[in-house]
């Protein structure tokens, strides 16, 4: 199948060229034949996925990994020892993982589909010299068309004839304002949001009618190089899957190298194969943390559920954990740090400026904002009791003006019925309206109002000499601060044509109104907790420089925003492009592909990037992003289905909320990982003891099962439930390269670890030595397990601070958990039926008292060592004053 490149320059060829170039006829069209012939070479004017993997296979797939290959052993081993409740419970965890990835892989697949609907539209098509309304899929390249206001561009166009032809391109380019289009040739380099000699696919016309030749359909469409680019930006692993698979392999080996020792030293010493077997496989099952992955689910899980609370849906489960160590985040303008919604900002008549918001009653005020309701062609509504207005969005905003001064819209059209109109066009750059009365009104660029004015409305409501340097003046400064200015005047209509006067001159200067898309009201204070918390914030916008610049002053990006161009990005090389990205703050006038580029740039610099965005511009760097941030209201399929976390309601400052949870979330996996590890690794370290010195083993794997699967569930998992610790947002994010491990965590495990094999293997010493039995001996150590883990939970609950610090701030469900699993080991000590099947006895309360008195020790060995190091830090902070603290307490 054949197709033609979008990029093959139309916008830099003559309408004629254009014509010759495609084969077409401008007026009359392509006859039948040519439609057929083209048809079978380029094939429909769709948009289609590529071919993938079936649904079976994408499931099975998921499970190719290192985690999963533990919890396959771990269940295996489990049934081999007749557990097969716990196997069972182990197999629920290895499917629950896999829909979580089959549905995380689906995602692509889902953007684009959303890319494909946007094309499944009708076009009006002229052929054999008639037009049409046929369906866009079958357009073909040389297709003439009839655009009008209302109509979405079915494939990628030159323009052949405008007429007031407006498109709001928005979605592909960034463009926050409706592009006039004309016909004449461009430059060849001029950017794809600057050629307003053309159209694409999936925009929408806004205003006026055109006639445009089709130069690309299909595939070939800027529309479908964003479904390469989403195709091709396949999404990155998060930092905490990374980690996990990581640490996932390093078990893996690990246990199979010391079960394999384990079972050859023990048959060294001479002992039986089928007992170091079952103490092998014992070391196997102690160390595997069947655990891990269900509890991992089920922290994150409970994130998902706290963002929804904060207007924040999350698509992804590890990407509640990625938000918390998110360094960079690279937003959209439009419709994210913006409104996306034109509106007067500020008012200028009768010789002084004031705030929209606070409009003053004179008349120069009045009048000025009198013609931007009449000289007006959008249509007026009431919504809710207010007047809403539709059409192009700068007209649109001058209407809710007039109403905040006071003034009802509706009855300012019946006081001035039009007789009379002179359309906006490119050339005049004004509009002009006569009414009843013999009354004009005009708006329209500053330069060409004034140069028809030769007077000025006062404050008071005469008239004096027109100051046209002042005016001048306020238009360079609403400009600096990235605001469109239009301006407003009055003059008297008689008998002659409209069009005559509009001419002719000698006109009242009104007034000016500047306009903007303003900033959300609270973009600002997230911002600058974004910044407090060490992320930088940085805009990528298809929008103007300095429209992009005024936004980034105005929400608090930087003082005076750095900013780079896409023509600028196109000069630097891939070594230069994260030197250069890291020291600006803003980007402007950038296509999609370079939005993809510079995540790429940021990631490649070992940051973790956040993206917003709500366009179809803005899916393939949402995909590639470690996580893509979408709006939820006012986003395009596209961007939503391409995003990890959609906001509900558009509101930027939910990523803040997000970034505070995604925090909290890391926390509590930490405390969980440093509460469970020291178990697994306890339980494997008793039993290579028991071997090297050949004594009988104190727990066998029954027992170590059910430590496992009942402590996992009722005491670790308790942990997510834990509120933020203070200070959340005020420290920097942890480093991408950071280990989920680190040294501190490491010392914690081994601390606790040998604390349980010691306790241990000194319990069920002391206990045969006093009489007991071995089933008693093993309760007891069995129980003490799981005391030294209760005692313990109480420290994890703060890893880095002694754990008063944390007990104010209470976690009903670790007083349940404590319960629920005191309640379960009374049974598992004294029911006749768990004793047959663990093989455990009841004990005797002096039993108990030395169990309690081991977690009490274990607890307060943990506080020692935290308090112990917290001085330590202190004392090598290099200041003299703590250096003497350590001495005085």
């Amino acid at each position: 199948m054949q197709t033609v490149d979008a990029t093959a320059g139309f916008h830099a060829l003559t309408v004629r060229e254009s014509a010759e170039h495609l084969g077409t006829d401008p007026s009359g069209g392509l006859t039948a034949s040519q439609v057929r012939d083209r048809a079978g070479r380029y094939g429909p004017n769709a948009l289609e996925p590529p071919p993938g993997h079936g649904v079976l296979w994408r499931l099975v797939s998921q499970v190719r990994d290192p985690l999963v290959y533990v919890l396959l052993v771990a269940g295996v081993v489990t049934a081999v020892f007749g557990g097969y409740p716990d196997a069972a419970v182990i197999a629920g965890v290895v499917v629950l993982n896999a829909v979580i990835g089959y549905v995380q892989e689906s995602r692509a697949r889902r953007a684009l589909d959303a890319l494909a609907r946007m094309v499944r539209t009708h076009a009006t098509v002229v052929r054999d010299g008639l037009a049409a309304r046929v369906p866009a899929e079958d357009l073909v390249p040389g297709d003439v068309l009839e655009l009008a206001a209302g109509d979405q561009v079915p494939a990628d166009v030159r323009i052949v004839e405008a007429h007031l032809f407006e498109v709001d391109e928005s979605a592909l380019t960034g463009e926050s304002l409706p592009v006039a289009k004309t016909t004449g040739e461009l430059p060849p380099a001029t950017a794809l949001a600057d050629r307003v000699n053309t159209a694409h696919s999936g925009t929408m016309v806004t205003r006026g009618s055109a006639r445009a030749l089709v130069t690309a359909t299909g595939a070939a469409t800027q529309l479908g190089a964003v479904q390469r680019m989403v195709a091709t930006a396949g999404p990155v692993a998060t930092p905490l899957t990374r980690k996990l698979a990581g640490f996932s392999k390093q078990l893996s080996v690990g246990i199979v190298v010391i079960a394999v020792l384990t079972f050859a030293v023990g048959l060294v010493r001479g002992t039986g194969v089928a007992e170091m077997f079952t103490a092998a496989v014992a070391l196997a099952v102690g160390a595997i943390p069947e655990g891990l992955p269900a509890a991992v689910s089920i922290v994150l899980a409970i994130g998902v559920v706290r963002m929804s609370r904060r207007r924040s849906v999350v698509r992804n489960l590890p990407a509640v954990e990625t938000l918390g160590g998110t360094t960079v985040i690279c937003t959209d303008k439009t419709g994210t740090l913006t409104l996306n919604r034109m509106t007067v900002t500020a008012v200028a008549a009768g010789g002084r400026t004031v705030d929209a918001g606070n409009l003053p009653d004179d008349p120069a005020v009045r009048e000025c904002l009198t013609a931007g309701v009449v000289c007006n062609e959008a249509a007026l509504s009431r919504v809710d009791g207010l007047w809403s207005a539709q059409g192009d969005p700068t007209e649109t905003a001058l209407v809710p003006a007039a109403e905040r001064a006071g003034l009802d819209p509706a009855e300012l059209r019946a006081r001035h019925p039009r007789v009379d109109l002179v359309p906006f066009e490119p050339e005049r750059r004004l509009m002009a309206t006569a009414h009843a009365g013999g009354v004009g009104y005009a708006k329209g660029a500053v330069e060409e109002i004034l140069a028809r004015c030769d007077r000025e409305l006062r404050a008071d409501g005469s008239t004096g000499p027109l100051d046209a340097a002042a005016a001048h003046r306020l238009q360079r400064e609403f400009a600096e601060r990235g605001l469109r200015v239009l301006a407003f005047a009055r003059f008297r209509s008689g008998e002659e044509p409209l069009a005559v006067l509009v001419d002719r001159g000698g006109w009242i200067f009104l007034g000016l109104q500047a306009m903007q898309d303003p900033p959300r009201p609270e973009v600002a204070g997230a911002i600058a907790a974004c910044h407090s918390a060490g992320i930088a914030v940085k805009m990528i916008t298809g929008d103007h420089a300095g429209t992009a610049r005024a936004i980034g002053r105005a929400v608090g990006l930087a003082d005076e925003p750095v900013v780079l161009t896409g023509a600028g990005l196109d000069e630097l090389t891939d070594g230069e492009l994260p030197a250069a990205a890291a020291r600006t703050t803003v980007f402007a006038r950038v296509s999609p592909g370079q939005k993809l580029r510079l995540v790429k740039a940021f990631q490649g610099a070992g940051h973790i990037v956040a993206m917003t965005g709500d366009g179809v511009n803005d899916a393939p760097a949402l995909r590639r992003a470690d996580i893509g941030v979408a709006m939820g209201r006012g986003g395009t399929d596209a961007a939503r289905d391409a995003a990890d976390m959609v906001l509900t309601d558009d509101d930027f400052a939910a990523i803040e909320s997000a970034v505070e949870e995604g925090r909290g979330v890391f926390d509590n996996l930490r405390k969980f990982l440093a509460w469970t590890l020291p178990t697994n690794i306890g339980e494997g370290m008793v039993i290579l003891a028991a071997v090297l010195l050949g004594a009988t083993l104190p727990i066998v794997p029954v027992q170590i099962l059910w430590i496992n699967m009942t402590t996992a569930v009722f005491l670790g998992l308790t942990l997510a439930f834990e509120p933020k610790e203070p200070g959340l947002m005020t420290r920097p994010p942890r480093p991408p390269d950071r280990p989920l491990f680190t040294p501190a965590l490491f010392r914690r495990v081994g601390l606790i670890s040998l604390l349980l094999v010691v306790a241990a293997f000194a319990a069920y010493r002391w206990e045969l030595g006093g009489g007991a039995s071995v089933a008693q001996a093993r309760t007891v150590a069995i129980n003490l397990f799981v005391a030294v883990q209760i005692g313990y939970l109480f420290s994890c609950r703060s890893l880095e601070h002694p754990v008063v610090r944390a007990w104010p701030r209470g976690n009903r469900m670790l007083a349940v958990g404590i319960g629920i699993t005191v309640g379960l080991q009374v049974l598992f000590t004294y029911l006749p039926a768990m004793n047959t099947i663990f093989h455990t006895a009841p004990i005797g309360a002096g039993a108990w008292l030395r169990i309690l008195a081991a977690a009490v020790l274990a607890f307060a060995v943990v506080e020692a060592d935290k308090l112990l190091w917290i001085r330590l830090r202190r004392y090598t902070a290099g200041t003299p004053g703590t250096r003497r603290r350590p001495n005085r307490r």
